[in-house]
């Protein structure tokens, strides 16, 4: 049994990019919807929350200091003591109907965000790499992007089309940033589709299932060793963190619900956090 403890008291629309700060011992996410970017810090229990111009899919911390985030027109840069956006790498030739979705930083501090119909899937979304040399599209053809992560010593990449309900795992050039042939790493058969994944320190895949109501440890083979149930049918996204970086942060989703369905899951919309036991890795920061 694992113990589910509700951080703060905000609900979130479409709760995502949860990255863990640890030299402030913050957590950073997104509500894509309302749109805003949060912040949980763990000395004060204090949640603050900075409204967005437009909806906002993801985000990464910067080496440089503050966050990248990617809003629906652009890549930017945000500045969480002074507000400013500053907007950097705008995706190619998507349509005005598109917006960023699930964005994460490889081990060099290159970011990678995909795009997606927010409406009317229709394969129309890309995956862009967003670095010093600009916004480079790298695959076509996906629906909804999400799952991305890298493996300890970033040789793979692991991302997923979740209407496809396929986790794929590409050989990645850690010098170059460039991409191999991709191999089907997991398709999830039972309830739910894959949404934000991270990776712990052995190599593990940790992935939040949408509408599955659970979180899922995969071994680098694909295999699911360990399936851990939530008290909400949507979690989003999932990453490691806490002084010791056993713990494992779930963002979450209440679009959708009905009143009844609501009323069943009270944590529905809510950020958790859950003592695993396995000690995670911290995200990279972006390079810029």
């Amino acid at each position: 049994m694992f113990e589910i403890t509700r951080i703060g008291t905000s609900t979130d629309i479409v709760g995502e990019g949860t990255v863990w700060c640890p030299e402030e011992q913050a957590l950073y996410w997104v509500d894509i919807k309302a749109p805003c970017v949060r912040r949980w810090q763990v000395a004060t229990g204090d949640v603050t929350t900075w409204p967005m111009p437009e909806p906002v899919g993801s985000l990464a911390l910067r080496r440089g200091g503050g966050l990248v985030v990617a809003l629906s027109s652009a890549i930017s840069f945000f500045d969480p003591e002074t507000g400013d956006i500053e907007p950097k790498g705008t995706p190619c030739d998507d349509g005005a109907d598109m917006r960023f979705n699930d964005g994460k930083c490889d081990r060099q501090g290159r970011f990678w965000v995909g795009t997606m119909a927010d409406e009317h899937h229709a394969a129309r979304g890309r995956l862009y790499r967003f670095d010093g040399r600009g916004c480079t599209p790298m695959l076509d053809g996906i629906d909804i992007p999400n799952s991305l992560c890298w493996s300890p010593d970033g040789s793979t990449m692991y991302f997923a089309d979740s209407v496809h309900k396929t986790q794929w795992a590409f050989p990645y050039d850690p010098e170059t940033g460039e991409i191999g042939e991709r191999r089907v790493f997991r398709i999830v058969e039972n309830a739910g589709v894959p949404d934000g994944a991270t990776v712990d320190a052995e190599g593990h895949v940790w992935t939040a299932q949408y509408h599955g109501a659970c979180v899922t440890r995969s071994d680098p083979a694909g295999r699911v060793v360990l399936t851990i149930p939530l008290p909400m049918t949507q979690p989003t996204c999932c990453a490691f963190g806490g002084v010791d970086m056993t713990t494992l942060f779930v963002s979450s989703a209440s679009q959708n619900l009905g009143p009844h369905e609501l009323a069943a899951q009270p944590m529905a919309g809510a950020l958790i956090s859950i003592e695993v036991g396995v000690r995670g890795l911290p995200e990279p920061r972006y390079a810029g």
